[in-house]
């Protein structure tokens, strides 16, 4: 019997409320176990830590495909793997495409929170997965709805529930509808549907700042889809004055509102400013990072209104940063936006940023935790140059600002509702000790 207990979550937030399973991991084992399949015909998709996957292995199933949204997940299977002493030879890892489903005859699926993921892991089921193929998704009973087994029907004619156990539930589909035609020369980075996509206008007027439209495109597993969630919109609306004092291709745009530092002084003076010193983020070559920018909505806001800024958006999600990519191409930005798919900037340089843009989640997966988002305050630590800024936005109710002000140095509130707090960080000089990432 497979050890679920040995399985750890690392490098995601690790806490004793914090499993690296549950009870539907354990069912769809136990499906895949009966069901008689070779390994080398299974697919297995949204496996947290690696617990289904590891465990058919354990079972001597060699072969297994697997697809993990989030880098971190995908770290932790790796690590898991090598723990337990698996083979490393008895799974392979893969995007959600056509080399993970093909030929598959059994496909293994943890149920995403958003409805417009299950469509796309369905819609690429069917699609490409033999015609046998059985689909078998389950969730946890309190986060499923029977939208789902709606989304289920859209792509397979026999969509049946199982009875609930300890908890859990699975689905199962079968028969697969007719898929749609494929378009004639798909791209290859782009083998599923096309992304949803909406226009949105950051209508700010205020110290030289002229509104800005953009596209935002997002595929199913991103979060909030093409919409501005509010968490962004608040960052956004609070960008003038967070930019005050930039200067956009060498014109005053206003005197800094930041603290001022001496960090800047030749930088103000060249640009045909006063001598005074002023904040150390300015508009000349500004490197920036969005840290866990999902569809990339701040970065691209922040290059339409900085021209001369170069950003690295980075996101631990693989929809996350097909939708930001999609976004920054709509845009037309990608000489001067890279999007990476990454675990908290762990491959990006230390002191590498001027400024850090977050807008850091507190969920993990189905739980509210803030260890997410103080994850990503400590790598804005590490990648922001002394003297540099951290824009921040959170929720209201959560101690942030004490936390960026203990990790980041002196913070201010830059503006307020009862649901948003958006603020200013300057990174203090760095202590004895810190290294530099090459």
């Amino acid at each position: 019997m497979f050890d679920y207990s040995r399985l750890r979550r690392f490098p995601d937030v690790e806490a004793p409320n914090l499993q690296a399973w549950d009870a539907t991991d354990e069912l769809l084992v136990d499906w895949a176990r009966t069901a008689g399949i070779a390994g080398d015909c299974i697919a297995v998709i949204g496996d947290e830590y690696g617990a289904i996957t590891l465990a058919l292995t354990d079972a001597g199933l060699h072969g297994i495909r697997v697809h993990q949204d989030l880098v971190t997940g995908r770290r932790a299977l790796a690590n898991n793997a090598r723990a337990l002493g698996s083979d490393p030879g008895a799974f392979t890892t893969h995007e959600l495409d056509e080399t993970l489903l093909r030929g598959a005859q059994l496909v293994l699926v943890q149920l995403p929170k958003s409805l417009a993921a299950l469509d796309e892991i369905a819609d690429a089921v069917a699609r490409w997965a033999a015609p046998e193929v059985v689909l078998v998704a389950g969730g946890r009973v309190k986060h499923m709805t029977l939208t789902q087994n709606d989304v289920l029907a859209r792509h397979f004619t026999s969509v049946h529930p199982q009875r609930a156990t300890r908890k859990s539930r699975l689905l199962v589909a079968s028969s697969p509808s007719s898929p749609p035609p494929s378009p004639p020369s798909p791209p290859a980075e782009k083998p599923l549907p096309v992304p949803e996509t909406t226009t949105h206008v950051v209508s700010h007027t205020a110290d030289g700042f002229s509104p800005v439209e953009f596209t935002l495109c997002a595929y199913g597993g991103a979060f909030a889809g093409s919409k501005l969630d509010i968490g962004t919109r608040a960052l956004l609306d609070a960008m003038p004055t967070l930019s005050a004092g930039y200067r956009v291709q060498g014109s005053a745009v206003g005197r800094s509102q930041l603290r001022k530092n001496g960090t800047a002084e030749g930088q103000n003076a060249s640009n045909g400013g006063s001598s005074d010193q002023i904040s150390g983020v300015t508009n000349e070559g500004t490197r920036v990072i969005d840290l866990g920018c999902g569809t990339g909505a701040l970065a691209v806001a922040f290059a339409l209104q900085h021209p001369t800024a170069t950003i690295v958006a980075t996101d631990r999600s693989a929809a996350a940063v097909r939708s930001a990519r999609a976004t920054v191409s709509a845009n037309g930005l990608d000489d001067r936006i890279t999007v990476t798919l990454d675990d908290a900037g762990s491959e990006l340089p230390d002191g590498g940023a001027d400024l850090v843009l977050l807008n850091p989640p507190f969920h993990l997966g189905a739980s509210v935790h803030e260890g997410a988002g103080r994850r990503l305050i400590e790598a804005a630590v590490r990648l922001v140059r002394p003297g540099g800024e951290v824009w921040t936005v959170f929720n209201s109710h959560l101690d942030h600002r004490r936390a960026l002000t203990r990790a980041v140095g002196p913070t201010e509130q830059v503006s307020r509702t009862p649901k948003f707090t958006v603020t200013r960080s300057t990174r203090r000089a760095r202590i004895p000790g810190e290294g530099t990432k090459r």
